[in-house]
């Protein structure tokens, strides 16, 4: 079961949190934290979180649940394409191994290019931040909008970032990040001496849209909001791109999409 802790809210969530990143290590589950506290790593931006996100491999799923169900934490798959959850009295953690929009698959280089930081005392793996960027950048749901937090990671890290892995990663998606490098340069003044020159110039001299099969008219709205674009798939006649494009089956984006409203770790 859980650590004991001390009477205070924030000491009972620090020792949940120092529990669950344990059991993992002793259980040999490769994981990287992300979330919130990745964030504030790269950025020094400080807010609050009683939430921990962990990013996982796919096939880690399982024994991941039941390392964490050993001690104490109630598992559930509330959406099997991308999401789990865990819970104890003092956190709730949200076990994640792909995204919502099925685009951000956690795969082998989210591990080789982690950064190593201490959190709670225990040493563990961050989010590298160009899959920090990738991912949020397609947060852009009516209720959540990622875009400050890629412009504010960009502010921080863009002189370090590695930015052909990083290009590389949106492949067909790259107008996706061009449009974060747009409000970027908006946002800040000293944009231009805060990134390499070139990458403005590779990523927004090549503006052309995904590329779809002959004939078909996709909608790529989708990979960035799972609601606010399902009127171009029902009535216009679109195809919806997480199924022409992205890791999606349809019995995954049914589930997905029933849930709109209900969960409130929207991730594309």
């Amino acid at each position: 079961m859980f650590e004991s802790s001390s009477t205070t809210a924030g000491d009972s969530h620090e020792a949940a949190c120092a529990t669950a990143l344990r059991t993992l290590h002793e259980h040999r589950v490769p994981f990287l934290v992300g979330g919130t506290f990745a964030f504030t790593q790269y950025t020094a931006v400080v807010r609050p979180t009683k939430d921990l996100d962990l990013f996982i491999a796919p096939d880690d799923l399982d024994r991941t649940l039941r390392a964490l169900n050993d001690v104490g934490f109630e598992t559930h798959v509330p959406f099997p394409h991308w999401l789990a959850k865990a819970k104890s009295p003092d956190l709730a953690m949200d076990v994640i191994f792909s995204s919502g929009n099925g685009v951000a698959r956690v795969d082998a280089d989210w591990f080789t290019h982690a950064a190593e930081v201490v959190l709670y005392g225990i040493p563990v793996k961050l989010t590298p931040i160009e899959e920090l960027i990738w991912s949020k950048s397609f947060v852009m749901e009516r209720e959540r909008y990622d875009g400050a937090d890629v412009t504010h990671l960009l502010r921080a890290r863009g002189h370090v970032i590695d930015w052909p892995r990083l290009i590389a990663r949106y492949g067909d998606y790259r107008l996706v990040l061009a449009s974060h490098l747009l409000l970027f340069r908006f946002a800040y003044s000293d944009a231009d001496r805060l990134m390499p020159a070139w990458v403005f110039d590779e990523v927004l001299g090549d503006l052309s849209p995904p590329a779809v099969p002959d004939g078909q008219r996709v909608c790529h709205g989708t990979l960035m909001s799972r609601e606010q674009y399902l009127a171009d798939v029902a009535q216009l006649g679109y195809a919806d791109a997480r199924l022409v494009r992205a890791h999606m089956t349809p019995d995954a984006l049914e589930v997905w999409t029933t849930a709109i409203g209900e969960d409130d770790h929207q991730q594309g």
